[in-house]
């Protein structure tokens, strides 16, 4: 027995699935989660000195690579001044003026822990905003864990929301509505249904949690028109593509700007933390100075908030780390597209930026539906013939593939090879 298998049999009985998220489960995919005892640049290592070529980066924060000297360095001074206050601190302002004062429409930001934190808090700050209760979001974009977004669609668009996960009361998503990705007429039948009572709808500008789906042309636009027309508020979900596609996130890689943004650990570097920010008007309803109420004694925790303005720095002061990573991500995903066209498997290649995706299927995948066509059986199968190669990869065919700016063509190179061999031998 290995050491993974062995802590994993340990954490089986003290754990619920042996795992602290179910994301890091091998269940879709077979065998033993890696325990991961250290990672620097693009390796990390588990318990058993096995070393893998990584493209999870922690689902997306580690845009520097892993152990990037600098924000380590940043964290480790952090640490000598105390680990957590409850209390304003400098660095909280800092790490606010630094988002501010560099997209230009959030006017004021609220740190929080978690993606999933920002979010909920975002939509009850739409609500209170509009003074409306229904929301809208897509199928296949997945906002977090709070009650009113675990959302199944049911048989049609227009659909009240059912709760798709156990514990949550139908009462609290019977004003979640559903709408289908990347088709903009599904969303103008809900306002044309609701005109007055949508607050918000929120989108994850590309969709990373079904895979990568990037928005049809046209997509991101219509849907600000909609929401401007209507009077609801636009919510920008980049908690996986903010400070990813460039410093302004989708936002300003679209051209589309967002009424509210919410953020993840990517603004940690990695280090529980999150965020939503927007519109003055917006943000001035948020407590202690308007009525919607959010709090959180961890906020602005001191330590992630050194690591985070230590990589946002960086990301700031050299914007070709950007130009390069996109270029790479080009690149390499079209690599992949065209070793999977030519390989005569039912499969496509997805990608946004240094966001890429392989889906088992020969349906081309714009959404939702499309992207449940694909052969998960496949996709284990790819998996564990490319962790036996020493590349890790996401444990399920509905996540991403992340590029770092610390990954070079050559390792990337080495890639490709690899899955050219798995599609040779299918």
């Amino acid at each position: 027995m290995t050491k993974s298998e062995a802590l994993f049999e340990r954490a089986c009985r003290v754990i619920p699935g042996g795992v602290n998220s179910p994301v890091r489960a091998f269940g879709s995919i077979g065998g033993t989660p890696r325990m991961i005892r250290s990672a620097d640049g693009t390796h990390m290592m588990d318990e058993d000195g096995n070393v893998y070529l990584d493209f999870v980066g922690s689902w997306g924060p580690m845009v520097l690579g892993h152990n990037h000297p600098e924000v380590r360095e940043a964290v480790i001074r952090a640490c000598e001044d105390g680990l957590s206050f409850g209390a304003a601190t400098k660095r909280e302002v800092e790490m606010a003026e630094l988002i501010c004062g560099s997209i230009p429409n959030i006017d004021m930001v609220r740190m929080v822990n978690s993606g999933t934190e920002a979010v909920m808090s975002a939509i009850r700050t739409a609500r209170g905003f509009t003074g409306r209760d229904k929301i809208v979001k897509f199928m296949g974009c997945y906002h977090g864990h709070s009650d009113a977004l675990l959302v199944q669609a049911g048989s049609g668009v227009m659909t009240a929301g059912i709760p798709d996960s156990a514990g949550v009361p139908r009462g609290c998503t019977a004003d979640t509505l559903s709408a289908v990705y990347n088709d903009i007429s599904s969303v103008e039948r809900l306002f044309e249904t609701f005109p007055d009572e949508i607050a918000a709808v929120i989108v994850e500008p590309v969709g990373a949690n079904m895979g990568v789906v990037p928005p049809a042309p046209g997509f991101l636009e219509s849907l600000r028109s909609l929401c401007t027309r209507y009077g609801a508020v636009l919510i920008f979900d980049e908690v996986i593509t903010g400070f990813r596609l460039g410093f302004t996130g989708a936002q300003g890689y679209f051209g589309v700007d967002a009424d509210l943004v919410t953020y993840g650990k990517i603004i940690g570097a990695g280090m529980p933390v999150g965020a939503y920010g927007g519109k003055r008007e917006i943000m001035q309803k948020v407590a202690p100075v308007g009525p919607v109420y959010q709090a959180g004694t961890l906020s602005g925790n001191p330590v992630a908030m050194a690591a985070g303005i230590a990589q946002l720095t960086i990301l700031k002061e050299h914007p070709e780390i950007y130009a390069e990573l996109n270029e790479k991500g080009n690149w390499f995903y079209g690599e992949v597209k065209k070793l999977v066209s030519e390989s005569g498997i039912a499969a496509q290649g997805t990608s946004c930026g240094s966001l890429g995706c392989i889906f088992f299927t020969s349906v081309p995948v714009c959404n939702y539906e499309t992207a449940k066509t694909s052969d998960t059986a496949m996709y284990a199968k790819y998996f564990n013939y490319m962790l036996e190669h020493g590349i890790y990869l996401a444990p399920a065919q509905f996540e991403a593939m992340f590029l770092s700016a610390a990954h070079t063509k050559e390792e990337l190179e080495s890639v490709l090879e690899v899955m050219r061999g798995f599609f040779r031998g299918q």
